[in-house]
């Protein structure tokens, strides 16, 4: 028997992926990259943006095909799944199973997944992880350590920390600077990442720790989203780009090596040209190492459906260009 996944969305998901691999491996499935050669299709999807949804409903007629050619073909799908698109999403899996997830810390080779914590309290008005995921729990920092320890024996250089919002991170009195410090001490050699931090809570005390930790790997993926007040208050980010921008130049003063991708979504409801060049102003600032630039589409079930979708979808692609291009060229 052989499995196939499909992977829509972020490190978490990427990181939920390896872990389904590892369930299924250990009920005797292998895996192919072959999709037409699977008994069994995996998706994994992430419904934060529409077009990754549309991408899952374009499989239907794919797994019609497949199953004309293999009676025995399962399909099942898992991740960020609204209860709203379920019913319309049973009519082509086989299976919906939303949060099929398994013990955290499958590796893969020399990288080792950790998932400190599930859900978020963020309610930021594009985003669907607190309606499929729910609030936000965090695992035990004992049994994180204890995952982290027993994946550096087995061999892992790289330890990834995972969290929709890691850095409001907390067990007892651990919270998430503490943590890394715990990470940082655990003996051999490895370095550790972590996704995605929230701007809003990054506090001093955590770039304090980091700029102490050996083993953080310096990469740091801070997500704007905007660089425009109005913007990201319509976003309910609860933080200004003054705010943003400061805390860029603290993190930058305390660990000057430190390499700076962000996320940011153009074409988002009311975001007029001069709202926009607002954003390629901060990208122009700030000059980040890498960008993650995505189209603003909207959600069913999320706060910024209701307001009008008012940038055109080729604006859009040029707002995407632009910044692409900022980054690029090192502007």
């Amino acid at each position: 028997m052989k499995y196939h996944i499909i992977t829509y969305g972020c490190q978490m998901n990427k990181a939920d992926s390896g872990r389904a691999a590892a369930m299924l491996e250990k009920k005797g499935y292998k895996p192919t990259k072959d999709i037409k050669a699977a008994d069994l299709i995996l998706v994994n999807m992430c419904s934060v943006r529409q077009s990754a949804v549309d991408r899952v409903h374009g499989l239907f007629h794919k797994f019609e095909e497949l199953k004309i050619k293999n009676r025995k073909l399962k399909t099942i799908l898992t991740g960020c799944v609204l209860k709203k698109d379920q019913k319309k999403l049973r009519e082509i899996f086989d299976d919906v199973q939303p949060g099929l997830y398994v013990k955290s810390g499958g590796k893969n080779n020399s990288l080792s997944n950790i998932t400190i914590s599930n859900g978020c309290n963020n309610f930021c008005t594009y985003c669907v992880v607190p309606f499929t995921r729910g609030n936000l729990v965090c695992h035990d920092h004992r049994a994180i350590l204890k995952t982290a320890k027993r994946a550096v024996k087995a061999g892992a250089r790289e330890i990834w920390l995972l969290g929709q919002n890691v850095n409001d991170y907390q067990s007892g009195a651990v919270n998430f600077a503490k943590l890394v410090a715990m990470i940082n001490a655990i003996p051999g050699d490895f370095r550790f990442f972590f996704t995605s931090p929230h701007p809003k809570n990054f506090s001093d005390e955590l770039i304090v720790a980091l700029a102490k930790c050996q083993k953080f790997s310096k990469r740091l993926n801070l997500p704007a989203q905007s660089g425009d007040d109005e913007i990201l208050k319509r976003m309910g980010r609860n933080y200004t780009v003054k705010q943003y921008e400061a805390l860029v130049k603290k993190i930058r003063k305390n660990i000057p090596d430190i390499n700076l991708s962000t996320d940011v979504i153009v074409g988002f409801p009311g975001e007029t040209r001069r709202r926009f060049n607002n954003t390629a102003k901060l990208f122009r600032k700030i000059k980040f190492n890498i960008a993650y630039v995505a189209k603003y589409s909207p959600r069913p079930g999320t706060a910024a459906a209701n307001l009008k979708d008012d940038v055109p979808r080729l604006e859009k692609k040029r707002r995407e260009q632009i910044l692409n291009g900022i980054i690029k060229n090192g502007q």
